[in-house]
């Protein structure tokens, strides 16, 4: 009989799971212990075996794709068993493609009557989107009226974003046939902005219907002389040695290509510099008597545009994003930070490192150290819980690991009760399997303190979001070589800045600082360690 497997919870705050990798396909056998899919959690990668024998019979989540958890994730029962009450219907795959594609196809013959409304020949223009927000447009001014040609590089109308007011070119050759919207009216991004085509063209059932504005009622004369104004103002303009008739989206293009202007022939109208003009652009070859004249011209900058990219949000990135977004909003944070001086630490960590097989870090110290001090400070190693604080009776510490995906948080269980070579044996190991999706999810939970070391990258202070459900974390900074003022005299010393994030709802400000205070004592003094 066949048998449902489900989307495991592999740790306590797993909501949902992302197969990143099936190891089975339908149809495989499948036995006790084999492995069926690599799950993507909260916190890592995680392999999942099969705890039945069988034939894979159903993949419930896609790889790549993510579920809740107890939803559906496999069945595996006898080959050619029917297991259609268990999907709900869905026995196949292949046959959900096939209810698709038979949903697509009235889809594709629902849209050919739409496109047999347009005529041959006929364009219909849309309202441009002109800018990144730009949700509609208005027509502030229509340079064609309805019955005029129109050719490609010809200003059709001037269109008013939320930005700023934009020529817009004609990119076909016809005759206006319609105005979508009226000079001065508004539009929807995508609605029909024009239509053009074949002179006499019916496109009365074209797009939806709207009214033409005034100046589609004008009489053949007064067109007439509008065009003589229209072609006699852009002659006067190139006249000019101040101005070269370009339209703006050219000369955006020519200054972004590094074009100079006044080189370039324009196709438009009445010689107007136009986008195909500055994109077919090719400069001529200068003679060589021009040289100490083309000198004092600019040099001319071409720029290589950028592209932007995507992406896709791993399962661990947006669990980190949801965790610490819950931490900062809603853990009333401040911050306490101190500077140790480490000279004492230094010379105990070349006497310990000078023992056999021995090989500890500063990391490991300050590890060590912040154990003890948890130990005398109970309070700090604490937890909120809505209307009671829960005071922890191990000291787990959690160490933040940098991995491609975000930052994972092992932890070192009785951190207070392990030597320096365990804790350093321990971090090494674990820092190295969560940066190959190895660590398991137990080994990251049940953190009661967490500490972030950005020492090593040559940052000097800094502070973090508390690792909920802590009530503090501790931020570690470099080493820093610098003077210092000891027993009244000037002398060259190291110190280490250390930042205690706090939850205020646990830790108190002086709870907080007598923390410090001890872990600053150790810290100078190692040997207090041993007392």
């Amino acid at each position: 009989m066949a048998e449902v497997i489900t989307m495991p919870r592999l740790s306590d705050t797993m909501t949902e799971g992302k197969v990143a990798k099936w190891h089975k396909k339908v149809g495989d056998k499948v036995k006790e212990g084999d492995i069926l899919a690599e799950i993507e959690t909260d916190k890592a990668v995680q392999d999942f075996e099969s705890e039945i024998e069988g034939t894979l019979l159903y993949v419930g989540v896609e790889e790549g794709a993510a579920a809740a958890v107890d939803s559906v994730l496999a069945i595996i029962g006898n080959e050619g068993e029917d297991i259609s009450g268990l999907t709900g219907g869905a026995a196949a795959p292949n046959a959900g493609s096939e209810e698709k594609k038979s949903e697509e196809q009235p889809k594709a013959e629902t849209a050919e009557p739409a496109a047999a409304e347009v005529p041959a020949g006929v364009e219909i223009i849309t309202m441009p989107r002109l800018s990144d927000t730009m949700t509609e447009g208005k027509v502030a001014k229509w340079h064609k009226n309805v019955g005029d040609t129109v050719k490609e590089g010809d200003l059709l109308a001037e269109i008013e974003t939320d930005k700023a007011v934009q020529d817009f070119e004609s990119e076909f050759n016809g005759v206006l046939l319609k105005q979508g919207v009226e000079e001065g009216g508004a539009a929807p991004v995508d609605s029909v902005l024009a239509i053009i085509g074949p002179a006499g063209t019916d496109v009365s059932a074209v797009g939806a219907p709207k009214a033409v504005g005034q100046s589609t009622e004008k009489p053949a004369e007064p067109k007439a002389e509008a065009k003589t104004e229209e072609k006699a103002a852009p002659a006067a303009q190139t006249s000019s040695s101040d101005r070269v008739a370009i339209s703006p989206l050219a000369k955006k293009m020519a200054q972004d290509k590094g074009v100079d202007i006044n080189s370039v022939q324009g196709s438009g109208e009445n010689g107007r510099i136009v986008k195909k003009d500055i994109e077919n652009y090719q400069p001529a070859a200068k003679p060589a008597a021009s040289a100490p004249a083309a000198s004092a011209a600019p040099v001319a900058v071409s720029f290589v545009q950028g592209e932007d990219t995507e992406t896709p949000n791993s399962q661990v990135r947006n669990i980190i994003a949801k965790r610490l977004s819950e931490s900062k909003f809603s853990a009333p944070h401040y911050y306490l930070m101190v500077e140790i001086n480490m000279d004492k630490a230094i010379e105990a960590r070349k006497e310990i490192n000078s023992l056999p097989d021995t090989k500890i870090s500063f990391n490991d110290m300050i590890i060590k150290a912040t154990a003890i001090a948890l130990r005398k400070h109970p309070q700090v190693n604490s937890s909120w819980a809505g209307d009671k604080i829960i005071h922890r009776g191990n000291i787990n510490i959690g160490v933040a690991v940098a991995i491609p995906d975000g930052l994972v948080v092992p932890v070192l269980k009785n951190t207070d009760q392990m030597t320096y070579t365990q804790i350093s044996a321990s971090v090494k190991d674990m820092a190295s399997r969560a940066k190959s999706k190895g660590l398991k999810a137990n080994e990251m939970e049940g953190s009661t303190f967490s500490i972030s070391n950005l020492g090593m990258f040559g940052i000097e202070t800094f502070t973090s979001i508390i690792n909920q459900p802590n009530s503090a974390i501790l931020s570690v900074g470099a080493i820093i070589e610098k003077p210092i003022v000891k027993d009244g005299q000037i002398v060259v010393g190291n110190t280490m800045k250390l930042s205690l994030a706090c939850d205020h709802r646990v830790v108190d400000g002086a709870t907080g600082a007598q923390f410090l205070q001890t872990l600053r004592t150790y810290l100078e003094s190692p040997l207090t360690l041993l007392l």
